[in-house]
């Protein structure tokens, strides 16, 4: 997790923060999609995309570390762990990152602090990143092989392609010599 902002966390000491992260990113993993304040939300979206990247590992120190801080003490939590590493990692494994959406949807009614919907980005990656991230491997892998000697390319010379097109200056004065002979 970055380095947290100096002040106060988010309503109190850095260990009610701590646990707030925990309970916030075991409800996004288990509704997949949760509405809180904007504030609240960004500060989940790094902590939460830890735990995916860790969980796409899939061994089982990674599993520890995620029960660890998804204080998986009861049985609740150690079923969203599971979900995690089983529904959610695979469905994140061709992603290299932005696990997360944050929307922001408006103010709320009550005291006017600024709401959003984060949410887990499910869809599977868009065609074309993945041509792109083909053509990269293709590229890597062609400048791996062999260095290709490139034949030089034959340009026209310039005065060959002066001497067929007449100038501007032999243009008026074949005109003046026209003009003269009339």
């Amino acid at each position: 997790m970055p380095t947290p902002t100096k002040g106060p966390r988010l309503g109190g000491s850095p260990s009610h923060e701590k646990m707030m992260l925990q309970n916030l990113s075991a409800s996004l993993f288990e509704h997949r999609s949760i509405t809180t304040t904007v504030t609240k939300a960004k500060r989940l979206r790094p902590y939460a995309e830890r735990l995916i990247t860790i969980a796409k590992k899939g061994d089982l120190a990674a599993r520890r570390k995620v029960v660890g801080q998804l204080s998986a003490k009861n049985s609740t939590n150690q079923a969203i762990v599971h979900e995690l590493f089983t529904v959610i990692a695979p469905a994140m494994a061709e992603r290299e990152g932005g696990y997360t959406r944050i929307t922001k949807i408006g103010n709320r009614k009550g005291d006017n602090a600024p709401m959003a919907v984060i949410e887990l980005v499910m869809e599977p990656v868009s065609p074309k990143q993945a041509v792109v991230k083909e053509a990269e491997q293709a590229a890597a892998a062609q400048v791996e092989e062999a260095p290709v000697e490139e034949e030089p390319v034959e340009e026209a010379p310039v005065e060959e392609a002066a001497a067929e097109e007449p100038t501007a200056e032999e243009t008026t004065e074949e005109t003046s010599e026209e003009t003269e002979d009339k």
